[in-house]
């Protein structure tokens, strides 16, 4: 009989403040095969490690159970420890005993007979166990990097700079994301575009980096080190070669609509240049709003060009790219602010978002950076900011978006500077100023007259030409009544359309809120769940530009650590084909989101390389012909079996 090693951890207080870990220890003695049960303060410390390694050597155990945290946080580490003793990593079980009971469990004696029985059943479970065979991998040295904002560029240029050749995939048709649209940044002041035209220049003529913008990736196969990736680019209808941005295009067509890169507080024609640093540097024709592409009558723009860089006749195309790693840097968008039935976006003009404000400060914007109010064209004499707009709001965003605060401080100061007989209001919940800078920049901005008001605003209405906002004042104790020009709204982020939809083409998990969900909040902050994919940026969650420029470079790290050493270990944790039970029915094929299995003569087969070992090809057999080594049928029945037997 099989040999175990019990070791259950106390994880400092985190497990032994509710279980009573030497019980624990004990009562595993009385399994039959169970050689020795011990228990240590810290289980993945040195020590911790070096007591599993000295008892396999010895020759006294043949199989290893922890009792300890969840397998997610050091499943890895333990395996290595085993394998360093000689043992193969399949004879290894874990037992997590601290979310699964210390965490979740308040009653002492409850949680210590759960441990008991968890840990029990990890013995049942390994005494099933086989060894697990790994295997090594080309790895396609290339990248992909889903996304063109500063995120994606920074990530993008790291990776090129190491030798990676990379391809940036934009929806848009060009790069820069919102920051492009940026007047300027926080807490310095600096230009924007200043910052961001020269990474934008840089990725553009990089040697090792490919730009494929109005590009959406529509699916994903493989895996780690072996992505295959099919990209839909839509037609632009301008030859980015030929064109030199003159304009006289956009001069000559009669077709004016709201300009959507400016919150529609402009226009724009149906051929067009989102900002005329974009990157491309090249125009782009609007298919819904061209009169071309819907009734044939137009083709001024064509006629006009002298560079003849127009190609109506252009359509769009598929390709596939080859890649070791994929880095997601789909961003974040603002708030939808006319969820904010209270506060009048979308029924008053006067009642903006910071976008909105951003787009009347830009020079690039429809008033030339001069501040106006969109109903009138005249410069405000006064300004309310409403802070936490539809977030920290459960019937919203019930998350603080990180930027807002900041992003407030950063327009008043403009509008005091700039505009020093404009009045300047902001109603806030809490001013969260905490990273380097912040806090300055805040008192700074209370010395030049902007007044703080804390409080949550009620509906706001309008009188003439007034916007009016009551407000309770919870430092002066009483009821204030603002008469304003206009109100700018701190809408906060959310999710953007490409950041959920292609965590459905990745297949990698979103959080409770809609953002990308990171391996490990604290270890693994750039990793998913799916190997050799990464996240950065807003697309994670909120954050301002420095972070998602550090975060970039943490995932652009990560990725070239894989690609740069050329091959990848797989693991023998893959689904695997009983061909006497397979029908050959196709269920596991329909099923798999990544690919990983084809019928062959009449019978499934796995491809390992591709295989995530999820399991759901397990699930969706009909007849039990697939299995997962470390998973299969007989180990989870007797880790039941073995709880079930601990309980009665």
């Amino acid at each position: 009989m099989p040999s175990v090693g019990v070791y259950v951890c106390h994880c400092g207080k985190n497990i032994a403040g509710v279980v009573d870990v030497v019980r624990v220890a004990d009562e595993l003695r009385r399994h039959p095969a169970v050689a020795l049960s011990r228990h240590h303060f810290f289980m993945c410390s040195s020590s911790g490690q070096d007591l599993i390694k000295r008892d396999l050597r010895t020759g006294r155990i043949d199989r290893v159970v922890v009792a300890a945290c969840s397998p997610k946080l050091h499943e890895p580490l333990f395996r290595r420890v085993v394998e360093e003793a000689g043992l193969n990593f399949g004879y290894f079980e874990q037992a997590n005993i601290r979310e699964l009971v210390s965490w979740s469990t308040e009653d002492p004696e409850e949680a210590t007979k759960k441990a008991i029985a968890y840990t029990w059943a990890a013995v049942e479970k390994v005494l099933e166990a086989e060894p697990v065979e790994s295997g090594e991998f080309d790895v396609a040295r290339e990248a992909l990097v889903i996304g063109g904002g500063v995120a994606g560029i920074a990530a993008a240029l790291d990776l090129a700079e190491k030798g990676v050749r990379v391809h940036i995939v934009e929806r848009s048709p060009t790069l820069g994301g919102i920051m492009a649209l940026l007047d300027r940044v926080f807490p310095t002041g600096d230009c924007s575009l200043c910052i961001l035209t020269p990474m934008m220049a840089e990725a553009e003529h990089h040697p090792n980096v490919t730009i494929h913008t109005l590009s959406e990736v529509m699916g994903v196969s493989g895996s780690i080190g072996d992505f295959r990736v099919r990209v839909r680019r839509k037609a632009r209808h301008v030859d980015e070669g030929k064109c030199v941005a003159c304009g006289i295009c956009a001069d000559s067509c009669p077709v004016e609509v709201p300009n959507e890169w400016y919150m529609n507080l402009g226009s724009r024609k149906a051929v067009y240049i989102p900002f005329p640093q974009s990157v491309p540097r090249a125009y782009v024709i609007d298919e819904g709003s061209c009169l071309f592409f819907k009734d044939g009558s137009c083709r001024k723009c064509e006629e006009a060009c002298p560079a003849k860089a127009i190609e109506l006749s252009e359509r769009e195309e598929e390709f596939e790219l080859r890649v070791g790693a994929i880095i997601v840097a789909t961003g974040a968008v603002e708030y939808d602010a006319s969820n904010l039935k209270k506060y009048g976006y979308g029924k008053f003009a006067d009642v903006i978002t910071h976008r909105g404000f951003e787009s009347l400060i830009n020079v690039n914007g429809p008033t030339q950076g001069h501040l106006r109010r969109p109903s009138d064209g005249k410069v405000p004499e006064s300004i309310l900011f409403i802070q936490c707009a539809g977030s920290r709001d459960v019937n919203n965003n019930p998350y603080c978006s990180n930027v807002c605060c900041m992003i407030t401080l950063k327009h008043a100061e403009i509008v005091r500077m700039e505009y020093p007989g404009t009045r300047v209001y902001v109603t806030y919940m809490d001013m969260r100023t905490p990273k380097k800078g912040f806090e300055e920049m805040y008192a700074r901005v209370r010395e030049e007259g902007v007044v703080f008001i804390r409080g949550k605003p009620g509906e706001v209405r309008r009188e003439g030409d007034k916007l009016i906002v009551d407000v309770y004042d919870e430092v002066l104790g009483e009821k204030l009544s603002l008469k304003v020009d206009m109100v700018v709204l701190a809408a906060g982020l959310s999710p953007s359309d490409g950041t959920i939809s292609v965590s459905k083409v990745l297949n990698v998990p979103r959080d409770l809120y809609g953002f990308l969900q990171e391996l490990h909040p604290k270890l693994k902050p750039v990793q998913t769940s799916r190997p050799g994919i990464f996240i950065c940026g807003t697309a994670q969650g909120p954050k301002d530009i420095t972070d998602s420029v550090t975060q970039a470079k943490a995932a652009a790290s990560e990725a070239a650590h894989l690609l740069t050493l050329g091959k990848v270990s797989i693991t023998g944790e893959k689904a695997r084909v009983n061909e006497e039970l397979c029908t050959g029915c196709g269920a596991c094929v329909e099923e798999c989101p990544f690919s990983a299995l084809v019928l062959e003569g009449g019978k499934a087969r796995v491809i390992p390389l591709a295989c995530a070992g999820c399991g759901i090809c397990q699930g969706a057999c009909p007849t039990g012909a697939i299995g997962r080594r470390l998973y299969d049928h007989g180990q989870i029945l007797s880790q039941v079996d073995g709880m079930l037997e601990v309980i009665a």
